[in-house]
């Protein structure tokens, strides 16, 4: 029976769908109570790069994708449309899109959070005079009052991968939605508001705290858009959304899109909806993410945490009451860096590379350091391999990379054990590149912890689906998702991390070397 079309005596809604808008795949995976999945679909994002350093995604493109995955899910699972008792979104952070109020015409692509427009502008406000101001008066503040809230824009920096310098760029270049802003006809909005937006034909247009926190224009402690922010980048106010809970009953899709109603019970940005896939719900739980980029949160509790030194803090979700916030660290190009070396051939099957890297001692002083991302007005700086010699072979290069993946968690880790006080308790990974087993026993091996890997390695969609799941009463509470938990492996540390000290030191030295040559 194709989906959309039920019959009249289909049974009661037994299902959540979790949708997972990543960066590389749109996945849709249907979930039975028991947290099993009974159909799954997926799509692979194309990106756009219309300009050096631009990355771009259609927004019709997507929104087919979108729908697509749904209606494939649901069949391959051989199940109704009325079947489904909630939806929930999981997407990309920073990426959005600006579009007209009445008509509902983007007046751009989606801008991803991988984009380099910025550049220009983002060393510029680096360099200012008005900065270092704003430097001084929240050091000062926060001297006196001792209010974390003034540590973060003490030493407040831009990076390209800020939403709020990309929608400062676009209200600078892009007339049409400048023009709009004047007549209170502009929207912004991540994916997820997007999406909402269209899936309400235009009726709901909303977002979650856990992607507005993560733009960078919403502030967490007030939990408001940051008006001082706005003003400083000319970005009108009058653009953004209301902000509301991440388990939480946004409307439902209009009928004509599936043939029936289905409630959107939940919206929430992918790392905080894999730590909440994770069941990382108590402070001190950890989460690492390794996909596309690396990412290790925190839960922080009620406890907004700010640091000076690679962490961030970020709203997790908010449900009813219940505010939980998180810590973040990340790193670019670790899937990125793998699925390079696929393309050139270094490996055929990335099943295989832990293999590789096992077959051999070490990488033989070979050393891979990351860099694909990089602003587009430093054409020197980039990915790069040292120590090759002319008996440098695949496996070595594979290798390198692997512990280059290892190495940045096991820096990122220290920087959390040194700034977050709050004693980490159980540490658990998802994502594509915590399939592999050498990049897992290494990392456990430099931190000295056991890291938990669950069966599916899709937290994001399986978060989604559980803040869907606990709106529509599809699962009375937390208690009863941490039973759901179904894990794979338990890697625990197997040598002395003093072991690796020669090659990680190698691999430091490489890092130096290559920022300032």
């Amino acid at each position: 029976m194709p989906c959309g079309q039920p019959e009249s005596g289909a049974p009661p809604a037994r299902y959540v769908l979790g949708v997972d808008v990543g960066s590389t795949m749109v996945k849709c995976h249907v979930y039975d109570r028991a947290a099993a999945v009974r159909g799954s679909s997926c799509r692979k994002v194309e990106s756009l790069s219309p300009h050096p350093g631009w990355v771009e995604l259609d927004p019709e493109v997507l929104w087919s994708q979108f729908l697509a995955v749904i209606k494939e899910a649901v069949q391959a699972a051989g199940l109704h449309m009325r079947q489904i008792a909630g939806l929930g979104i999981s997407t990309q952070r920073g990426t959005f899109i600006t579009w007209h109020r009445r008509t509902g015409k983007p007046f751009h692509n989606f801008i991803s959070w991988q984009d380099l427009r910025s550049a220009e502008l983002v060393n510029s406000w680096n360099k200012s005079l008005l900065l270092k101001v704003i430097h001084v008066i929240f050091t000062v503040l926060h001297f006196l009052t001792g209010n974390d809230r003034y540590l973060a824009p003490s030493f407040l920096t831009f990076s390209t991968q800020q939403t709020s310098m990309k929608l400062s760029w676009v209200f600078k270049n892009v007339h049409e939605a400048k023009e709009a802003a004047k007549e209170n006809n502009c929207c912004f909005g991540t994916i997820d508001t997007w999406l909402l937006y269209r899936l309400t034909k235009g009726s709901v247009c909303a977002t979650d705290y856990s992607n507005a926190s993560s733009t960078g224009i919403f502030e967490p402690f007030t939990k408001c858009w940051n008006p001082t922010l706005c003003s400083l980048l000319s970005i009108p106010m009058s653009i953004f959304s209301p902000v509301k809970d991440t388990s939480f009953n946004f409307g439902a899709a209009d009928s004509e899109i599936f043939g029936v109603p289905i409630p959107i019970m939940a919206m929430v940005a992918d790392q905080q909806s894999a730590m909440f896939g994770e069941c990382c719900f108590h402070p001190g739980d950890v989460k690492v993410t390794m996909g596309t980029g690396g990412f290790w949160n925190v839960n922080t509790g009620d406890h907004l945490f700010a640091s000076r030194k690679s962490l961030y803090p970020l709203i997790g979700w908010k449900i009813g009451e219940e505010v939980v916030y998180l810590t973040e660290g990340s790193m670019s190009d670790i899937g990125t860096a793998i699925k390079w070396a696929q393309d050139i051939n270094l490996f055929s099957n990335v099943d295989e590379t832990a293999k590789m890297a096992r077959s051999i001692v070490d990488s033989q002083g070979v050393c891979f350091v990351p860099g694909f991302q990089v602003p587009v007005d430093d054409q020197y700086l980039c990915s790069s391999f040292m120590g090759l010699k002319p008996s440098t072979t695949r496996n070595h290069l594979v290798r390198a990379i692997l512990e280059s993946i290892a190495f940045r968690n096991k820096l990122l880790y220290d920087t959390i054990v040194k700034k977050v006080h709050i004693p980490l308790q159980t540490i658990r990974a998802d994502g594509g590149v915590s399939n592999n087993s050498f990049v897992m026993q290494m990392t456990s091996d430099l931190i000295n912890k056991k890291i938990e890997k669950p069966e599916n390695a899709d937290m994001s969609s399986l978060g989604a689906a559980f803040l869907a799941g606990l709106a529509s009463g599809f699962w009375t509470d937390k208690e009863q998702l941490k039973k759901l938990r179904r894990i794979e492996t338990v890697f625990e540390p197997q040598k002395d991390s003093e072991e690796y000290r020669p090659a990680m030191d190698t691999w430091l030295q490489a890092m130096k070397h290559s920022l300032h040559r």
